[in-house]
């Protein structure tokens, strides 16, 4: 296997980092769009019940699509090659959102939102393995702290544009054509970007491996079969299980719970600052960024199961003091929207740097795609249950937010069920 050169090998990474940037800024999104968008387009039949109603369709289908991309998506990086996956990706969640701009319906945006998720869940399996494949495991910390910085910073990104240009009932359509602006890049990715050695000579190995059997039914039935197979069966079949459950808790957290602080701030701010969830979503996105790079350095420094415990302990307080110790608009609650994202966050640094080596090379994308993204099913489920809890509790922010923040604890029982061997490769890291 001939490693790539240096330039090739930075090429990459920057090219891992705008993609997955790009997907920060599509989910973000909606959670600063998404009441404006409804007021807009439902006109006199808007409430702030169905506001809030609404706002949970869109995170949920965004959420399975995500979810179905992921799998999808992530199973086509092992197939035709990282590169040229993530191209794809970038592309599918560009042009649909750019679509966006000419909704005229609640369930045609519903429609878009899906397919925007498609592309979402599609980069981050490919740019992990890809970056993993590309880079030595001693800076594998730092470069997994850059790859979840990179998603929170679109976030962040989208954040402050939204404040400076506000998001209004006559005014977002810009915003859709907006994020249509990425499609440069996948296009160049697709075209440009160079590939894994590892997966190229796994890919080799196979060939040479397929063609030096004599069984023709063994060729035609060979590995581009069998590697979901291979997943959900042993001696596979365990760590699959494993790594859906450590990818489902910060993912359902994040949008069962976190992101109702945003049309929160949205119904209760809006009136006397227009941008004020611009403003929360500045201050989440800002601790969110250095939480998501920060959390690959503590999970090395601490191992993965005591920091995914330690993590997952202080979401939990953290969520609940956000949503039953303070409100928009008061003092402290930007400072705690901060401290939250930073604590809530750091699973995101953590994914980067244990998920992929998980699995092996020739089912990493596929592995790591479907622990990261079935939680998104769950999450797709999870934020349609918040959806309805909402509307059950008569429209209350605080007491959805608090309840479904619950489900940050989980994790804390989840990872001593995890046997310290299913996490060990990449200790070297440390």
């Amino acid at each position: 296997m001939i490693p790539l050169s240096k330039p090739a090998r930075y090429a990459v990474l920057l090219a891992s980092i705008c993609g997955l940037l790009f997907d920060g800024v599509e989910l973000g999104l909606m959670p600063v769009a998404s009441l404006s968008v409804s007021q807009s387009l439902l006109g006199d039949a808007y409430s702030p019940v169905a506001g809030g109603d609404w706002f949970a369709r869109f995170t949920a289908a965004l959420m399975l699509g995500a979810a179905i991309g992921g799998i999808v998506l992530g199973r086509l990086g092992d197939s035709i090659g990282r590169s040229r996956a993530m191209g794809i990706s970038i592309l599918f969640y560009s042009v649909f959102a750019g679509m966006g701009a000419f909704a005229r319906t609640q369930e045609e945006m519903l429609w878009l939102r899906f397919l925007v998720g498609l592309g979402v869940g599609g980069v981050w399996p490919n740019a992990v393995a890809l970056v993993a494949e590309c880079w030595p495991d001693k800076l594998k910390p730092t470069i997994a702290g850059l790859m979840g910085a990179a998603l929170n910073s679109g976030i962040l990104l989208l954040s402050q544009v939204a404040r400076i240009w506000p998001i209004t009932a006559d005014s977002w359509r810009w915003l859709f054509h907006l994020a249509s602006a990425p499609a440069l890049l996948g296009l160049l990715v697709l075209i440009a970007l160079p590939e894994s050695p590892a997966w190229l000579a796994a890919r080799n190995r196979r060939r040479e491996q397929s063609l030096s059997d004599d069984n023709p039914t063994t060729i035609s039935s060979g590995p581009r079969y069998s590697i979901l197979f291979e997943l959900f069966r042993p001696p596979l079949l365990r760590t699959t299980l494993v790594g859906i459950l450590l990818g489902s808790i910060p993912l359902v957290g994040a949008w069962a719970a976190s992101k109702w602080m945003i049309p929160w701030a949205d119904a209760v701010g809006k009136t006397i600052q227009p941008g004020y969830k611009a403003t929360v979503q500045g201050w989440w996105a800002l601790g969110a960024v250095i939480g998501s790079f920060s959390g690959a350095q503590i999970a090395a420094w601490l191992g993965p199961k005591r920091s995914y415990a330690l993590i997952s302990v202080g979401a939990t307080i953290l969520t609940l003091v956000l949503f039953l110790g303070t409100a928009p608009l008061k003092p402290g609650f930007l400072a705690i929207v901060f401290a939250q994202a930073f604590v809530a966050t750091l699973f995101f640094g953590w994914l980067p740097l244990y998920l992929p080596n998980l699995f092996p090379i020739h089912v990493r994308a596929t592995g790591a795609g479907i622990a990261y993204n079935t939680g998104r099913f769950a999450t797709a489920f999870g934020v349609l249950a918040a959806g309805a809890l909402f509307a059950l509790l008569d429209g209350s922010y605080p007491r959805v937010g608090a309840i479904c923040g619950l489900i940050y604890f989980i994790g804390a029982l989840v990872i001593v069920w995890v046997p310290h061997d299913q996490l060990s490769s990449v200790d070297q890291c440390r």
